[in-house]
């Protein structure tokens, strides 16, 4: 079972902390941004101790990471041409960083038509894309499935094949299954999840599915909300998590948690990373309903 979580980079051990985070919490993957994930300031790749990182991940016994773009990447935006020249000329970094790194697979929000309507978002998207892909490309684009917030593309398996279908190098695209979005978005993965299953297939191909983001929801099926809870403790619950996590197709590729910190009752300032207990919790099989309270506890 390939199990982690996002992880931070940041301070003197930057990308090397990210992977010393992972092992501590009992993760054999995770997943990483570059930077901040709200701007664009990045430090050099020097700067980011990616052999030391490398070493960690060998001796760790980490074969496997995946990066996510930052969220101010819209490439499906149709009306200001500043804040769309950004996310083409910024993906294109993103990608190299991630190659750099050592990672093939970029997780990206597809993006927002900002209220022009899915037609001008997704005419939008291909352009960009095929303005960063290449036979060449050395990293492969993971679209994320998007929960259809707002004026967010991606909320459906067409809308997603929609950009398969208009990109010259769509060899060079994968899916991110977003269980908490995917829920949201209105597909019943707790009842009917072998449906889902085929009708993803049937559309972009299973595949193609290359990480799963493991999240429950704090929200009932197709509030197109997006609110994330931790594992268990939300509408999907622990039982279909688990048959997610478990679904014989996704058994060789990362399923990261990015579920909240649980937040202390005494401090408002204050909460804690529930993955160590999560990742446990998980290859154990069992539900454990105190998981919040032994998080507060440690």
């Amino acid at each position: 079972m390939l199990l982690g979580s996002h992880v931070g980079m940041s301070g003197k051990d930057m990308f090397a902390g990210s992977v010393k985070e992972a092992l501590s919490y009992g993760a054999n993957t995770f997943m990483v941004y570059t930077g901040a994930p709200q701007n664009t300031r990045r430090k050099s790749l020097k700067d980011l101790n990616i052999e030391k990182a490398h070493e960690l991940m060998k001796e760790g016994g980490i074969e496997t990471f995946v990066v996510h773009a930052p969220y101010i990447i819209n490439l499906g935006n149709p009306v200001n041409a500043d804040t769309y020249k950004l996310a083409v000329e910024f993906l294109e970094i993103e990608l190299s960083r991630t190659a750099a790194m050592g990672s093939d697979t970029l997780i990206l929000h597809p993006g927002s038509h900002v209220g022009e309507g899915f037609d001008a978002g997704l005419k939008k998207i291909i352009s960009g894309l095929n303005s960063v892909l290449t036979a060449d490309t050395p990293v492969n684009i993971a679209l994320e499935t998007m929960a259809g917030k707002g004026s967010e593309i991606g909320r459906s398996f067409e809308e997603l094949a929609k950009i398969y279908d208009g990109v010259k190098y769509n060899d060079k695209l994968r899916i991110c299954f977003d269980t908490c979005h995917v829920n949201d978005a209105g597909y019943d993965i707790v009842n009917r999840l072998d449906d889902v299953m085929a009708e993803i297939d049937s559309v972009i191909g299973l595949k193609n599915v290359a990480v799963v983001h493991v999240n429950d929801s704090k929200n009932e099926r197709s509030a197109h909300k997006d609110r994330h809870e931790n594992i268990g403790f939300g509408t999907i619950g622990f039982d279909a998590l688990m048959r997610i996590i478990n679904y014989a197709p996704f058994e060789n590729i990362p399923k990261i948690l990015e579920t909240p910190y649980v937040p202390s009752p005494d401090d408002s300032k204050k909460s804690f990373a529930p993955y160590k207990y999560e990742i446990a919790m998980i290859k154990s099989g069992v539900f454990d309903p105190l998981l919040k309270e032994k998080i507060l506890q440690a």
